[in-house]
């Protein structure tokens, strides 16, 4: 099977290539924009499956299906929800949200061998995707949340939040004075409500706001513990699979 990977974040495309070397996949072949891949596509024979960033440096990877007859499966990664839809009304066979987790990709993975899919030519409207889209460029990200107190709903500035987390199948926000507001929501919708140079999902439990980082220390099986300014309810770490990522965006 011959695999690519196309994502224009280095260190983003190397852990996927070594997370897929685990599952006994080799990708010799990584690109990084959009016109690399249209020269690549044009020169190359097509792989069998696509691991693909729809955000590149350049632009929207959809791009390339507009310059070039496509003859591959597609696995598309993104850090956003609303592509998703668009994203299998290609011949996509999955789609993978940031960061990737190991068994996310082993699924999706075995999820195009189970199908064996005939290779065909995708067809894409350019046009209608791009009324569907919100570029991440302009998005617009939550300033403030409302929680309940009691009989009452207070407001709550996204600054004046240290961190996000899970627990009993709840999820709160904790704030710099030290409180705690139970959420409507979960971490996957907060997924592309936060803006991610502030807010950073170190694991399935905790989102962090990077101005609330008080210390980092080395942890057990090459992790890292955080310490924020006022949280101390539990243990913060971040998970091991996702420490690379997290001193990338720390920088």
């Amino acid at each position: 099977m011959k695999v690519i990977i196309i994502e224009d974040e280095k260190p983003s495309a190397r852990r996927l290539q070594r997370m897929l070397t685990v599952l006994n996949i080799d990708t010799e072949t990584m690109l990084h924009s959009v016109e690399e891949s249209i020269h690549w596509f044009q020169n190359n024979p097509h792989p069998d499956l696509i691991f693909l960033d729809i955000q590149l440096s350049d632009g929207l990877s959809f791009e390339i299906f507009e310059a070039i007859e496509i003859k591959s499966a597609v696995i598309f990664t993104t850090a956003y929800d609303e592509y998703a839809l668009q994203a299998f009304k290609l011949n996509s066979i999955d789609y993978l949200l940031k960061p990737i987790d190991d068994d996310d990709l082993a699924k999706a993975v075995k999820k195009y061998q189970e199908r064996l899919p005939q290779k065909q030519a995708v067809t894409l409207d350019f046009n209608d995707i791009k009324k569907l889209l919100v570029n991440p460029i302009d998005r617009e990200y939550k300033k403030r949340f409302s929680v309940k107190v009691g009989q009452h709903l207070k407001l709550i500035n996204i600054d004046d939040i240290e961190c996000f987390y899970s627990e009993n199948k709840g999820t709160y926000l904790h704030t710099t004075e030290g409180r705690n507001y139970v959420l409507d929501t979960t971490l996957e919708l907060l997924e592309n409500e936060l803006e991610p140079q502030n807010f950073f999902r170190i694991s399935r439990k905790f989102f962090v706001n990077i101005n609330a980082i008080k210390d980092m220390v080395s942890y057990t099986n090459s992790r890292l513990q955080i310490k924020l300014n006022s949280y101390k309810d539990d243990e913060v770490i971040v998970a091991r699979e996702r420490v690379k990522d997290f001193k990338d965006w720390l920088e």
